[in-house]
């Protein structure tokens, strides 16, 4: 009997080499479930250990083999030396204020004076502007980092460049072939960079860059001169591992070692922001990926989203216990106005907006919708219609949009051209996201310009709605050494998403609504055994229905486990993405992919 999925996607095992896994699991001494989801993931043999086990202290490079980083090095060292003042201006999301946090408490730990400025979203947009610039010029700031933007703002790096101001740019985002006249550009994502170090966000470059400043300084005795303790870098992780988790970064390579390293971190509760702001959200489990990008960096961003931009930044960098609660309980607040001024805009475009569907990329504009919203609604229509989505907000002559992507297609580099084509303003991104201003007039044009990109990518899949499955399990799998098996994969995220699951044969036995969306229910399987699940933000989907009105018939579950921990208990609970109705799977779940 043919089975159908509650949300129209098709259900597609992985493919996978037997042989293999059999390998692996005789070689390596691992179990079955840890050997195929090794083999699944195509991870050589000779990197299995790494990846089971990252390490920083053996994935570390060598600083250096990024382009400018010596130059970046040298000209700070001599700014210290000299005493000259130091300004880092940021970002205003999650990797802009870790990366800005880093920097500043590195300085603050060695004694050394900086200046920080994040911009306002709304009334500067993104990146450095020369009117910020001239205020560190006239407080006779010398040198000025960028971190997570100033790859391509060319006109204030110029501008600072002609006062004898020097600038040094850490960041990630796609460059042109032509570059600002910085003193160092340190990007792993500029054009003529070979360190094969692309997938770090903008946290893991400044953690690089304080990896190579560090030795430098230990190198010339300057630690000892000056009566300073060395800072321990390693205590900079969960910074680190935040930025990288929610600028969703792929979790692979170096990245992997400092998300799993920052992870442990965190539990130590090092950063005074980091932890009030755990306790805040009353998080007393062991913090996972999850809780960085579902549950944290939502609220270090929301500053940003609704006019208080600096208050991410400022959260990572004070150390005064009853400032710091008064920041974060702000976040708090506006993570709650975020929600709510997302749920207005993405109803509107939904329900008032025409979307084109038959389109390959989603594009849609509108009139003073909030700029600072605009891209997670940008996100939410992607995974409606598994399309590419640019929202863009017009405002008189001009507007500014937001880009989110899917695998396959380029964003950033879209954008850039179109900056190039004098098409756009100026903009920039990376792969899976963007943003940029633009000409209204311009607007057609974009569009044109955007499809025709759309039509000539190398790399880009259908737009079939997919779900793929590592595996088929019994409910009686749902046990905490299971659990710890699959974790040995983690840190999960981009790049390496947690493990996927079929459960076969389930009835609802009892369902229930948790918070606002989300619906929690038990079920039984035809052993007799009992299964534990939640399905998130499905009230007005067809999951939560379904689930919540009491249909006796048999159901297939897809979706992945989660632990839960409640007052020293812990608990294996089953997540579930997806639901098939009738009794079996076996004619809709395809051996391989494709």
């Amino acid at each position: 009997m043919k089975s159908i999925s509650l949300t129209g996607k098709k259900w597609i095992l992985k493919n996978f080499d037997n042989n293999y896994s059999n390998y692996i699991k005789e070689n390596y001494y691992l179990d079955e479930i840890t050997s195929k989801l090794l083999a699944i993931r195509k991870i050589h043999k000779n990197e299995i250990k790494l990846f089971i086990n990252p390490s920083i202290k053996n994935m570390l490079p060598n600083p250096n083999i990024l382009k400018d980083m010596d130059k970046a090095v040298i000209k700070t060292y001599e700014t210290i030396l000299k005493k000259s003042k130091i300004a880092i201006f940021g970002d205003y999301d999650v990797d802009g204020a870790s990366s800005t946090a880093i920097l500043g408490n590195y300085f603050k730990l060695i004694n050394y004076k900086y200046d920080i400025y994040i911009p306002d979203r709304k009334k500067e947009g993104y990146g450095p502007n020369i009117e910020t610039f001239k205020k560190f010029i006239k407080n006779k700031v010398k040198l000025i980092f960028t971190v997570d933007c100033g790859t391509v703002s060319y006109d204030p790096i110029k501008f600072a460049h002609s006062n004898e101001t020097d600038v040094i740019v850490l960041d990630h985002h796609q460059s042109d072939l032509t570059l600002p006249k910085a003193y160092s550009i340190v990007n792993p994502n500029r054009f003529d960079d070979n360190s094969n170090l692309n997938y770090l966000c903008a946290a893991g470059v400044t953690f690089l860059f304080l990896v190579a400043l560090n030795k430098k300084l230990r190198e010339n005795n300057w630690f000892v001169e000056n009566n300073i303790n060395e800072p321990n870098l390693l205590n900079f992780l969960d910074l680190v591992s935040i930025g990288t988790v929610c600028d969703v970064v792929p979790l692979i390579g170096l990245n992997r070692a400092l998300v799993k390293q920052g992870l442990e971190i965190i539990r130590l509760r090092k950063n005074l922001g980091l932890k009030t702001l755990i306790d805040i959200c009353d998080i007393q489990t062991t913090p996972t990926t999850y809780h960085l990008g579902y549950v944290l960096g939502p609220r270090i961003n929301a500053g940003g989203r609704v006019g208080k931009c600096s208050h991410g930044a400022n959260l990572l960098l004070n150390i005064n216990s009853s400032e710091v609660y008064k920041i974060a309980t702000d976040l708090n607040l506006y993570n709650t106005e975020r929600k709510s001024l997302e749920k207005k805009l993405l109803d509107e475009i939904i329900n008032d907006v025409p979307i084109k569907k038959e389109n390959p990329v989603i594009i849609l504009n509108g009139r003073n919708w909030h700029e600072g919203i605009i891209g997670i609604v940008a996100s939410r229509i992607k995974d409606i219609y598994n399309k590419p989505t640019i929202i863009i907000t017009t405002d008189g002559k001009n507007g500014k949009g937001s880009a989110r992507s899917i695998v396959g297609f380029d964003i950033g580099s879209v954008i850039l051209a179109a900056v190039q084509k004098k098409i756009l303003i100026k903009g920039g991104g990376h792969k899976m996201a963007g943003g940029f201003s633009i000409k209204i007039s311009n607007l057609k044009l974009f569009e044109e310009f955007v499809f025709s990109k759309f039509k000539s990518a190398k790399n880009f899949k259908s737009f079939e709605k997919n779900l793929y499955i590592d595996s088929q399990i019994s409910p009686s799998a749902l046990n905490i050494d299971f659990f710890k098996k699959i974790n040995l994969l983690s840190p999960f995220g981009s790049g390496n998403p947690e493990p996927k699951f079929i459960i076969e044969d389930m009835k609802v036995v009892k369902s229930f609504v948790v918070g606002e969306n989300h619906v929690k229910s038990i079920l039984e399987g035809k052993d007799g055994s009992n299964l534990k699940s939640i399905a998130f933000n499905v009230i007005n989907n067809e999951i939560g229905q379904y689930l919540l009105s009491k249909n006796n018939k048999t159901i297939n579950l897809a979706g992945k486990l989660s632990l839960n921990e409640w007052r020293g208990e812990k608990n294996v609970e089953f997540i579930i993405d997806d639901i098939s109705v009738n009794k079996t799977i076996k004619n809709t779940v395809p051996s391989s992919i494709g």
